[in-house]
């Protein structure tokens, strides 16, 4: 293990210590004796800054000389990967762009909201020429919407919530069911020329949509088209189909689709479905209290930390393509249900110690502390001249923003 430590514990001291600093007991995992790291607010904030301002330099398109209007994050690093055929990692750049402009107010963020705005739809690959935030891909619309919401959420400029609003109800409701249609039932489907398969990246994402186009009905100034009440419902809907369909409640794991076929795929879990299930679950307790939909997300959570972790106390390495991505929706709902102040303080202290092990482990081993950048492994940076992909480096910089907002445990 390299000597990171002492180096850490110094720059803590120079930037003064806060109040309740953060113990973390932090073992490499290679048998060595494990040490006690002590972390506060400030060293999460100055993480996550670095990485979101390595976010813009190293791939926000108009960083680059030569390329003033490229309002889009490149999927490689320094130029190195430009392909547009990435329009799903967008959503995920820009939220933590949002998490950032929310967290430290600076306008060099908000600044970016227009760009984007600008730019998402204008390189989407396969837009529509009447609307270019369209995407075959339904799920990839939803990121979007998510993202969009988001940035009313933070703003509270009504334009971001009126196209969220509108690309759910014209492009993502209607791909529902039809309820009477077997083996389904019902659910969203996953892209729009493969009707019959009906995936959980289609699904937890659409429920959280739905319930937060519910939430944020009356501040938006809603009015026309599907009422605040329409919302809910569809969110229930949407949730009970992929609880029914998709979810094992013995052990928490969320498949990730059901085929044409009708055949239920249980070996694929990934890390991104268990992180929207458990957030549009969490959503949904927050707005009816029924506490049955926490208890669900518990359950969704924990199949994470104690079945999908390895004896490293870590999640798998993911360092490229849409797998990169994976891990960081995730941490951005988990956290979310970390600070729910209704749970249980031995559920809450082990997803809070599961959380700040990993963001420990990635902080001393996984970032290049020169180019702060991640390039997807735990425990191994990326050398000083590597090029890295957009999708693990967004994933570190959702863990860092995770952490800035993680509340200390009382």
């Amino acid at each position: 293990m390299k000597r990171i430590i002492p180096v850490i514990l110094l720059a803590l001291l120079c930037l003064g210590v806060e109040a309740k600093s953060l113990e973390v007991e932090y073992s490499n995992g290679k048998g060595e004796k494990a040490q006690t790291v002590k972390r506060n607010a400030r060293y999460w904030r100055k993480m996550a800054d670095g990485m979101a301002q390595s976010l813009i330099d190293k791939f926000w398109g108009a960083s680059f000389e030569g390329y003033s209007d490229r309002y889009y994050f490149n999927y490689g690093s320094n130029l190195s990967d430009m392909t547009t055929q990435h329009y799903w990692p967008q959503a995920h750049a820009m939220d933590v762009i949002i998490d950032a402009a929310m967290r430290t107010k600076d306008k060099r963020y908000w600044a970016m909201y227009p760009l984007w705005w600008d730019g998402a739809p204008r390189f989407n690959f396969s837009g529509r020429r009447e609307d270019a935030w369209w995407n075959v891909f339904v799920d990839d619309m939803e990121w979007m919407v998510l993202t969009q919401i988001r940035m009313f959420e933070s703003t509270s400029d009504k334009m971001y919530y009126a196209k969220a609003r509108q690309m759910y109800d014209d492009w993502i409701w209607p791909t529902w069911g039809p309820e009477d249609e077997g083996p389904w039932y019902g659910g969203i489907t996953w892209k729009t020329d493969v009707e019959k398969s009906k995936n959980a990246c289609s699904n937890g994402p659409a429920a959280l949509i739905a319930a937060r186009l519910y939430r944020f009905y009356d501040k938006a100034g809603a009015s026309g088209g599907q009422s605040k009440e329409e919302y809910l419902i569809q969110a229930k809907k949407i949730y009970a189909w992929l609880r029914e369909t998709l979810f094992d409640e013995q052990t928490g794991a969320v498949a990730d689709n059901i085929a044409a076929n009708g055949k239920i795929n249980r070996n694929w879990i990934f890390t991104y479905n268990q992180g929207t299930f458990l957030g549009a679950a969490h959503e949904l307790y927050k707005i009816t209290g029924d506490e049955r939909y926490l208890a669900d997300a518990v359950l969704a959570a924990r199949h994470v930390v104690e079945r999908m972790s390895n004896n490293r106390g870590v999640l798998s390495d993911a360092t490229s393509g849409d797998g990169g991505l994976f891990h960081g929706i995730f941490f951005r709902y988990f956290v979310k249900l970390i600070n729910e102040k209704s749970l249980d303080y031995p559920t809450r202290k082990q997803f809070h110690d599961y959380l700040t092990h990993l963001a420990t482990v990635m902080t001393e081993n996984g970032i290049n502390h020169s180019t702060m950048l991640y390039g997807g492994s735990w425990w191994k940076a990326p050398a000083d001249n590597a090029n890295v992909g957009l999708t693990p480096h967004v994933t570190g910089c959702m863990l860092m923003e995770a952490m800035c907002v993680l509340e200390p445990l009382k």
